[in-house]
């Protein structure tokens, strides 16, 4: 499923812990949104801005993040077993007890995250 951004907003903003799970969310501006727990397995983000975003014990099991900025992003405890994240920028993220078990991260850029 593929939302606008209005519509995405309006889910985020509404429906407490969202489930977006195999979504199409490409491109989306999430930034700074909470969405500590949110399932995100299988949903496609590239090029997404997830900056700054608190993504703490999200599932984003199999998603593909490739080229999406999750600088300054809370991805502690996370899940992204088997997730794309070629090419993402990941700088100074907190990935502190995430999963990252067959996770793609070529190109990533990495500078100064938290483990």
């Amino acid at each position: 499923m593929q939302f606008t951004q209005q519509e995405l907003d309006d889910l985020i903003s509404h429906a407490g812990t969202p489930q977006l799970g195999g979504s199409d969310l490409s491109g989306a501006t999430l930034s700074g949104r909470h969405l500590a727990g949110a399932n995100l397995s299988s949903a496609i983000l590239t090029n997404a801005y997830l900056d700054g975003a608190y993504l703490k014990n999200a599932d984003l099991t199999g998603a593909d993040l490739t080229g999406a900025n999750l600088t300054n992003a809370d991805l502690s405890g996370a899940n992204l077993s088997n997730a794309k994240l070629i090419n993402a920028r990941m700088v100074r993220t907190n990935l502190k007890d995430a999963n990252l078990t067959g996770a793609d991260l070529t190109g990533a850029d990495m500078t100064g995250i938290e483990q």
